[in-house]
């Protein structure tokens, strides 16, 4: 069993997803918009060059996502994503990367449980959590 995250964005799936791949590398597998699709119909014309499905493909995780047209939005709650790095410089660097712009609600420190851990709150709106376990 695997889990994967599924992201919902106002309207800037596209642009998060470009810049999560420059943060985390990996390959972004999908990046489809409404027009061309069955889902095209039930989106304002606005909405059509909008993502319906985005996917981010690293070390074999998935980070998947779509835009939420206005009607059919809520900002969900009571989560962040959670990322577990190895290395504690790339903790530092994916951890500045994601909170330039955004808000810092636990900045990155040492911890009785990891060498590094930090939260917050990307330019886009989703919450992370980077974590770098103790070292071995």
């Amino acid at each position: 069993m695997k889990f994967a995250t599924y992201l919902f964005f106002e309207g800037n799936c596209e642009e998060a997803f470009r810049y999560y791949n420059k943060v985390f590398g990996g390959e972004i597998t999908a990046m489809i918009p409404h027009e061309g699709s069955p889902a095209e119909a039930h989106v304002p014309p606005e909405w059509k060059s909008k993502i319906m499905h985005a996917c981010l493909e690293v070390d074999g995780a998935m980070l998947m996502a779509s835009d939420s047209p206005p009607a059919q939005s809520s900002k969900p709650g009571g989560y962040s994503v959670s990322v577990n790095i190895d290395d504690p410089q790339e903790a530092e660097r994916v951890f500045a990367a994601l909170a330039d712009g955004g808000e810092t609600s636990m900045p990155m420190a040492e911890t009785f449980w990891a060498q590094r851990f930090g939260m917050c709150k990307d330019r886009f709106g989703t919450p992370w959590m980077v974590n770098c376990a103790p070292a071995a």
